[in-house]
């Protein structure tokens, strides 16, 4: 028979929708954040001491300092969202921690992200709906706010998992041609459904393709993969999307690239210094820059806090969750 409280002292560190919170608390001893504001390192540091259950979200940083402090009440760290490079697994493991995540439910809302970038960045949708608002256009022109179209163009995927493939099979309809990079090759088949070309090395692709999507996990491995050496691998007319993790790019590197118009522009939704962005970003106007809300629908916000009551319920009934975060998850 399990021993685990059937009420546990559940710490949430930011706001959660609403009706997630009031399902939090029918069940569980519940502490929410009202104010919604970021937990310091000491809040976090008292949440992990009286924790049973430590509910993160990406601005919480859970390293190995934080959890050899943690009481031995801490046996879950129910992670509210897909990306878990701000917790260290190891040092988790070694306090016999759990850690979930939410994988899956918001697939769809940042693959579609992906697409309004790759529409907006090459069409200047941005540029002109900036130039509306300043009252400084001067009606239509033939040669007015001229962009590229996608259709015909190769989009260049990096990290071919969920996220990745649901992005190529939007991309299809667009008339996009689909390339990939990927740890390990699809089969066959997905590889005929999406009619992609896998490339081996990530510097091969760069080379040949017009428009490239970032999709992979933060990882140590990924950390800053595209940096000064793999923009210049890039063609001058190639497009940048980055909605996974800032991270992996190497931020400073990518302003002077397109300063020097080494490529042709990029549309961010993340940053490497969340919330901070690189003041030359800020004056690009080749630059599409979004506030990190890639996977800001209500429908994904609910849907993640289902997986994370359903994952503590799970821990509580004496049971593996169902999202627990194991060794070799990527």
């Amino acid at each position: 028979m399990s021993t685990r409280p059937k009420r546990p002292k559940v710490i949430v560190t930011r706001r959660l929708p609403e009706a997630v919170e009031t399902r939090m608390a029918e069940l569980f001893d519940i502490e929410l954040n009202y104010s919604d504001d970021p937990f310091t390192p000491e809040q976090l540091a008292d949440a992990c001491a009286r924790a049973d259950v430590l509910v993160p979200t990406v601005t919480d940083e859970i390293g190995a300092d934080l959890l050899a402090k943690a009481g031995d009440g801490l046996k879950l760290i129910a992670n509210f969202g897909n990306g878990i490079d701000h917790i260290d697994l190891a040092a988790a493991r070694a306090r016999n921690i759990l850690v979930t995540n939410t994988p899956g439910v918001l697939t769809d809302d940042t693959a579609d992200m992906v697409m309004a970038l790759i529409l907006s960045v090459p069409r200047r949708l941005a540029e002109g709906e900036k130039l509306v608002r300043a009252n400084e256009w001067k009606g239509w022109s033939p040669c007015g706010m001229l962009g590229h179209r996608i259709t015909g163009k190769r989009l260049g995927i990096v990290g071919m998992g969920r996220i990745g493939q649901a992005v190529a099979a939007r991309a299809r309809a667009f008339g996009l041609s689909i390339h990939y990079h990927n740890r390990k090759r699809l089969p066959d088949g997905l590889e005929r459904t999406y009619e992609a070309t896998w490339w081996p090395t990530l510097d091969a692709m760069l080379r040949r393709v017009d428009i490239v999507s970032i999709n992979c996990p933060h990882t140590p491995e990924t950390h800053h993969l595209i940096d000064a050496a793999a923009l210049r691998h890039m063609q001058r007319h190639v497009y940048l999307i980055n909605t996974a993790r800032g991270e992996i790019v190497d931020e400073s590197a990518l302003a002077v690239a397109l300063e020097a118009g080494q490529i042709a522009g990029a549309g961010l939704d993340v940053f490497e210094h969340e919330p901070a962005v690189d003041p030359r970003l800020l004056a690009l106007k080749n630059v599409v820059l979004l506030p990190h809300m890639g996977s800001a629908t209500f429908e994904g916000r609910a849907d993640m806090g289902e997986k994370v009551i359903a994952n503590i319920r799970s821990w509580v009934d004496g049971h593996r969750p169902p999202d627990q975060v194991l060794e070799g998850w990527l």
